[in-house]
């Protein structure tokens, strides 16, 4: 990634103008803009890679309220994002939550759960629908990042693999799907007979060469060292074994607010509030995309896009009231 910095190569003290809370597309484009007004930026977020949401839970999705795409897999889309944020290089803290916000005179001074300290004149918070966690496979934890995985980044990771894919959703039907060309053999295992998944992307699974295991679930996952079979029983007693180098674990995610909670933020109806320039309850706070929430607020990523470059315009105007608040357009720089 082109301008990619970590906190391990800063060290643990970084000095920005701004700090963004979250890389997901709306952070990353934040960033950019940051960067073309300007200012210096540190990107924080839990995730040890780029892309929030989108990276983590559909990087094989198509995407298609991005002006510009009639259509974007996720995980090109985050690519792109990253590769017009490295234009200005900012620095990344991946795999640092932030944990705390405390007001430093004209700085805020975040800290993260990594021992990572961050003096920005500014914070914009990104952080989509907050931390989030996957739903843990009863059976064979043991076995995670040894076959076991609730994330499917790059598919090519699976290629001319067994893979077994547990859970009845959008995400565990789609990653089916995604892996049936590429892999040597899928098979989807769900407790019910029923799937919470889109009508059609069911009919196209049933369709398809993947083996549907209903009502089934995971009994035991074993493997010398790493994942090579899975046994899953039926609602009958039916015991089938399967073959499998990865098992995709895709029973959902839990989301909360997690330390944003402890801010001293306005929240309402568990989002940001946030006035017309973006700005929160805090001085020098602001907040963009599905986090943030203000009267007539739409949850799209073209308007995460839109609301990070307003905010910040508004912020270079705070840090340096000789900056204009409306910069022209960036094909004039």
């Amino acid at each position: 990634m082109s301008g990619f910095r970590t906190a391990t190569d800063t060290g643990p003290e970084v000095s920005v103008d701004l700090l963004v809370i979250g890389a997901g597309p709306t952070g990353l484009y934040g960033a950019y803009y940051a960067g073309f007004r300007g200012l210096s930026v540190a990107v924080a977020d839990a995730l040890p890679e780029v892309g929030g949401q989108i990276a983590a839970l559909y990087p094989e999705k198509l995407v298609y309220d991005v002006a510009g795409f009639p259509a974007v897999r996720g995980q090109d889309l985050v690519d792109r994002l990253a590769e017009q944020a490295g234009r200005w290089n900012p620095t990344y803290l991946l795999g640092h939550g932030v944990t705390r916000l405390d007001d430093a005179g004209e700085h805020i001074v975040a800290t993260t759960d990594a021992g990572a300290r961050i003096t920005a004149g500014a914070v914009l918070v990104c952080g989509g629908i907050g931390n989030f966690v996957p739903r843990e496979l009863p059976v064979g934890s043991d076995y995670l990042g040894r076959g076991l995985r609730y994330f499917v980044p790059r598919l090519d990771e699976l290629a001319g693999q067994d893979v077994v894919v547990v859970g009845g959703g959008d995400s565990a039907l789609d990653w089916a799907l995604s892996l049936e060309p590429i892999a040597s053999s899928v098979a989807v295992v769900h407790r019910r007979t029923r799937f919470r998944a889109h009508e059609r992307t069911v009919e196209q699974v049933h369709a398809s060469s993947v083996r549907v295991l209903t009502p089934y679930e995971v009994e035991k996952i074993s493997g010398d060292g790493s994942v090579s079979e899975v046994v899953v029983a039926g609602s009958d007693g039916d015991r089938i074994s399967l073959p499998a180098q990865s098992v995709v674990a895709a029973l959902g995610f839990i989301a909360d607010l997690g330390p944003i909670e402890q801010w001293g933020l306005e929240l309402r109806r568990r989002r940001i509030l946030v006035d017309r320039t973006l700005r929160t309850s805090r001085q020098r706070v602001f907040a963009a995309g599905d986090i943030a929430d203000h009267d007539g607020k739409v949850s799209l990523i073209s308007i995460g896009f839109g609301e990070a470059a307003l905010a910040v315009n508004h912020i270079a105007a705070l840090l340096d009231p000789a900056r204009s608040l409306t910069p022209g357009h960036s094909s004039d720089a």
